[in-house]
């Protein structure tokens, strides 16, 4: 068995012996390789247009976040594949990529110049009340921010591409500049934080300027804060637009300042316990004095065996010596005294600090427990005094405060650089947030409970000859805060100046801004060169200020509108519950979103309720501007499906009935024809219809291709594109439809049946009038028109028709007078009176005035008429002239019956050239290489119908090319639609001599239908139309040829189809001689009321 089975493999090419048998074994190759690939055999097309599984997951497994405006980024882009650089791949962990970059924006120059003066003003209860306020708003937006995060990847944009693309352009752009704003301002504030602690700590000798009197201290201090902050802040953008590098460096160092910084602190309040730092106040009854004015804190000093006026004594009273009486008289009634500044955390000095003691500017520094007696001393000695220097309140230090709780966005502005962005932005973020509220908790009480109240309260040290009062507090020396303050406020300006220029760089190449496009260029390796200008041109306005506790309010605006529309990006996606929102943090709920939003909003009025208006003007105008003048961005977000979900309750709710005619206005469906080229025919019709809506309402722009769906695809997208086009000309806001249908009627039929969605569907429909109709041979158009009136009446909608529509004045176009005249003569619901009034909302109409006709009969009380329509106007609130005109029945002229009669001898004539078109069409398609070599002469080539020719000779109205002949012969009814659209079947005839007879006796008979048609008589009916048509044309020219427009009321088409072309010539005889028409048809409905 073992050898016929190796005899049958080497057979067949096997294993057995390969080189048996060379061809069977590459044909059986062959076969097995095409098993292999044979189930992607039925998916070929679609691989050809569509990647393959394991390419697409290659592709995805591959995806970097590149820093937006690195060089890599461009190369990303670029097509020279073989120079691409290979990205460096993201290294960075929770702890270095998120948790100490927050660590280190959050901690900032709050916390060192600030916090214990808020502690002190506001007291330890109202402190906590306002850390709590700040860090729970941080919190809970960065529960939002975690869930947005983790919603997908972020590439690198950080909390403008979070918000951009989770709300839309609008929102995104708004909320992006105003992050942009906040992060350029919290660079001029720690700029000014930096110059402070220079200015007043370490090196007071620099000021330029000096106080030149008891209260030029502030204007002097603000003077020096604007000259030193402008050159600080032209050396960091110096250092920023050499190299980010070095920023990125030393970033490490100014985080640990921070922390070391912290830790003093702390280990400074520890040992106060047992040893307290040896810090001392001089008071003076109960108010504090300035330790740096004088050497001793008593009035008087031994020198020798004699006492002597001290320093202090002499400042309180300039002359005179000890026993004299010049002095102050609070100085000489109250005595001095040296308490300890920082009593220690033994002490028991947390119960006096515990509330608050808010002070109005230049009130002096007063202790409760001590006493005093009230004396009133000259206005020089107040610069002895600890004063304060700003009014102060519980808002105030919530705006004051607010910056530091910010810097949460640190960790999401470095999403391109973490190994695992979704795992370490919630993880790292909302850890650094609970890290810094207990380091600002426990600074609060701690500072409460270890620093007396009166130096807490002391903004600058004044007190502690001039010591930052939290320096006093380190251990082991309050250089370690100061300096590690300063180096720390140094590094957050840089960090800022860093990260404002990318974030405009990355909002101007979304380009949603037009006017920020030249902000997205930058140096060959990608930084923000002028987005880095501007950004110090901002700043610079800051440090004008040159106050940090004004400028601080104004930043807390700026980021507080950023963290209100990330908790509304992620409340919005969790309540419409899109298909994408999965968020891989999931704890998070959209009332916590909800409660973010509300803290955000209160904490904006709290700290600053100007400045929050102001705040929210601009973003208001931002978003309005690129609504309107921005790019068109389509990023999926959910403002759009808020939208969508709105819209879908809205629709629900309009289906539970038609509109009172109270809301009544008309909704149009606007039919236009497209050229050969697919450009719109009667772009006026557009015009008008953005007249009349004014931007209100609801106006669909439908169009009729004719044609076969499948084939006409491209010419129904590039005929919406031209539409749409032409009504962003026209400033028509609405909606474009365009059908494919095999006859034009048929689709215009299916707009009025279909368009609209719900109870946002069209009452109105406006269309053009078929001009030419009466030179066409081709009888469609206004067969067309006629049946698109018919189907509005059967659809109980109204109808306009604007007659010489390119002579309707455009939206340029200014009426400074002249009337706009309506004829009313049937009843038709209101509509001639209301679209009058709509028009002249419109600035072309609105110094028209508005004329109102109506027509008496014999019977009529003309005059009673006139008022009953002036009431009926007066309560309409419609103001306009009224004339009644008086029709009296005449004889028939010799003109109408004319008209009549040449009307009828047309409409004869045309109907019998198309009485044999069914013979003529087989004929022409039987037959129609015969037409063609007959034309050319070479009756030769047609030996066999030889018998024809001369049976049947060929008419000279024959002698045409076959198109010409279709459209004269076509009716235009379906069954002849159905022979014309399919002229290439051959249609067999058996010429016989009876049907050669026939034929000879059809052309006998010529000459007998022209006498008959010579010898018609006109239907009498026909002439009493024709009479009403002239007479009440020469009425309406006789009183409103000058009109600017004139509304009229367009008769109904018969009932019969036969007198559709004498239809079609009474409403040519009813507005001849009229510049502009509009034929107005009424739906069957009121429109318009009298009642409220």
């Amino acid at each position: 068995e073992k050898d016929n089975y190796q005899h049958h493999d080497t057979q067949l090419g096997g294993a057995g012996d390969r080189t048996g048998n060379p061809r069977m074994y590459s044909f059986m190759h062959w076969i097995n390789s095409s098993m292999a690939t044979s189930f992607l055999c039925s998916l070929q097309e679609e691989l050809d247009i569509r990647p393959k599984v394991s390419s697409f997951l290659s592709r995805l497994v591959n995806y970097t976040n590149i820093t937006q405006g690195a060089r890599e980024h461009e190369e990303e882009e670029s097509a020279n594949v073989s120079r691409k650089k290979a990205p460096k791949a993201p290294n960075m962990g929770t702890l270095m990529g998120v948790y100490l970059p927050c660590l280190q924006n959050i901690f900032g120059v709050i916390l060192f110049l600030r916090l214990t003066w808020i502690v002190g003003t506001a007291g330890i209860a109202q402190s906590l009340i306002i850390v709590f306020m700040c860090c729970s708003c941080t919190m809970l937006t960065a529960i939002s921010m975690s869930a947005i995060a983790t919603n997908g990847v972020v590439p690198a944009g950080g909390a403008y591409f979070m918000i951009s693309r989770s709300l839309g352009p609008e929102f995104g752009g708004a909320v992006g500049l105003c992050f942009y704003l906040g992060t350029t301002f919290a660079a001029a504030m720690y700029i000014l934080g930096a110059i402070e602690i220079f200015l007043k700590y370490l090196l007071p000798q620099a000021a330029i300027f000096h106080a030149s009197g008891p209260h030029g201290g502030d204007s002097a201090m603000l003077n020096n804060m604007r000259v030193y902050g402008t050159l600080c802040l032209s050396l960091m953008a110096l250092v920023v637009f050499v190299g980010v590098k070095y920023v990125n460096k030393l970033a490490s160092l100014f985080l640990a300042c921070v922390i070391i910084s912290i830790f003093s602190i702390y280990a400074g309040a520890i040992k106060s316990i047992t040893h307290p730092p040896e810090f001392t106040v001089c008071m003076l009854g109960n108010r504090t004095l300035e330790r740096d004015l004088f050497d001793v804190c008593s009035k008087t000093v031994v020198v020798g065996n004699e006492t002597v006026p001290s320093q202090l004594w002499r400042s309180f009273c300039p002359e005179g010596n000890v026993s004299s009486a010049q002095c102050d008289d609070y100085f000489s009634q109250n005595n001095l005294t040296e308490i300890p500044a920082i009593p220690g955390l033994a002490s028991g000095i947390i119960s006096d600090n515990m509330w608050g003691d808010y002070m109005q500017k230049n009130d002096v520094m007063e202790k409760a427990g001590l006493s005093s007696v009230d004396a009133k001393g000259p206005a020089e000695s107040i610069g002895m005094y600890v004063t304060a220097d700003i009014a102060t309140s519980f808002t105030l230090l919530v705006g004051i405060f607010f910056p530091s709780a910010t810097g949460i966005m640190a960790g999401s502005n470095r999403s391109g650089d973490l190994r695992d962005a979704q795992k370490s932005i919630p993880v790292g973020t909302i850890l650094a947030i609970t890290t810094t509220s207990l380091v600002y908790f426990s600074s609060v009480v701690l500072f409460g409970a270890c620093i007396e109240g009166v130096v807490l309260r002391d903004k600058f040290g004044d007190a502690v000859n001039k010591n930052l009062v939290v320096g006093t507090l380190s251990w082991p020396s309050p250089w370690v805060i100061v300096i590690g303050s300063f180096f720390s406020t140094v590094g957050a300006g840089l960090q800022s100046l860093t990260g404002a220029p990318r974030l405009l760089q990355a909002i101007a190449k979304d380009n949603i801004i037009p006017f920020l496009r030249v902000f997205g260029h930058g140096k060959a390796n990608g930084e923000p060169t002028w987005a880095l200008l501007l950004t110090g041109v901002i700043a610079e306005l800051g440090i004008l200020i040159a106050s940090l506790d004004m400028v601080a309010p104004i930043l807390s605006m700026f980021f507080l509108m950023c963290y209100l529309f990330v908790n509304l990006a992620c409340a919005v996606q969790t309540l419409l519950r899109t298909p994408n929102w999965r968020p891989r943090f999931k704890y998070y709920h959209w009332a916590l979103s909800f409660l973010g939003m509300i803290m955000c909003v209160a904490l904006m009025f709290i700290s600053s309720w100007y400045y929050a208006i102001v705040a929210m003007g601009i973003a208001g105008l931002i978003y309005k501007y690129i609504e309107y003048q921005g790019a068109e961005k389509e990023w999926g977000d959910g403002i759009r499906g808020l939208s969508l979900s709105a819209a879908r309750y809205a629709l629900l709710r309009l289906e539970v009935g038609p509109p009172h005619t109270k809301n009544w206005r008309p909704q149009l469906l606007v039919l236009l024809k497209m050229d050969e080229d697919l450009h719109v025919k009667y772009p006026r019709l557009l015009t008008f219809a953005s007249q009349l809506k004014a931007g209100k309402g609801l106006t669909i722009v439908g169009s009729v291709i004719q044609g076969n769906f499948l084939e006409s695809y491209g010419e129904t997208q590039a005929s919406e594109q031209a539409i749409k086009n032409m009504m962003e000309i026209e400033r028509v806001k609405g909606f474009c439809q365009v059908v494919v249908a095999s006859k034009v009627r048929d689709g215009i039929a299916h707009l009025i049946q279909s368009c609209g969605l719900g109870g946002m569907k069209h009452n109105t429909v406006v269309m053009g009038w078929p001009y030419g109709w009466r030179q066409s041979e081709d009888p469609r158009a206004w067969k067309t028109f006629i049946n698109t009136v018919r189907c509005t009446t059967a659809a109980h909608l109204a109808l306009m028709v604007p007659k010489n529509v390119s002579f309707y004045p455009s939206n340029h176009e200014r009426f400074s007078d002249g009337n706009i005249d309506v004829w009313w003569i049937v009843h038709d619901g209101g509509m001639l009176m209301l679209l009058p009034f709509l028009l002249k909302q419109h600035k072309v109409w609105r110094k028209c005035n508005m004329r109102i006709f109506t027509v008496a009969q014999m019977d009529d009380n003309s005059i009673q008429m006139k008022k009953d329509l002036a009431t009926f106007l007066y309560q309409l609130r419609i103001e306009a002239e009224v004339e009644v005109v008086e029709m009296h029945d005449s004889d028939i002229s010799a003109y109408t019956y004319e008209r009549t009669l040449m009307m009828e001898q047309r409409s004869q004539m045309l109907r019998q050239m198309r009485l044999s078109s069914a013979e003529r069409d087989r004929e022409v398609s039987s037959g129609r290489s015969f037409t063609f070599y007959m034309v050319l002469g070479d009756i030769a080539t047609f030996q066999t119908s030889s018998l024809l020719i001369l049976c049947c000779p060929v008419k000279a109205q024959l002698v045409k090319d076959r198109h010409s002949l279709v459209r004269m012969g076509s009716l235009y009814s379906d069954e002849e639609e159905e022979v014309l659209e399919s002229p290439t079947e051959k249609v067999h005839m058996t010429w016989t001599k009876e049907k050669c007879e026939a034929e000879r006796r059809n052309h006998t008979n010529a000459p007998e239908n022209f006498r008959e048609l010579i010898s018609l008589k006109p239907d009498q009916s026909n002439v009493r139309r024709m009479h009403t048509a002239v007479k009440l044309n020469e009425v309406i020219v006789n009183r409103s040829h000058d009109a600017r427009l004139v509304l009229l009321n367009m008769p109904g088409p018969p009932r019969d189809t036969g007198g559709d072309e004498n239809y079609m010539e009474f409403l040519e005889v009813l507005t001849e001689g009229l510049e502009r028409v509009l034929l107005v048809r009424g739906g069957g409905r009121e429109v318009i009321t009298i009642y409220s």
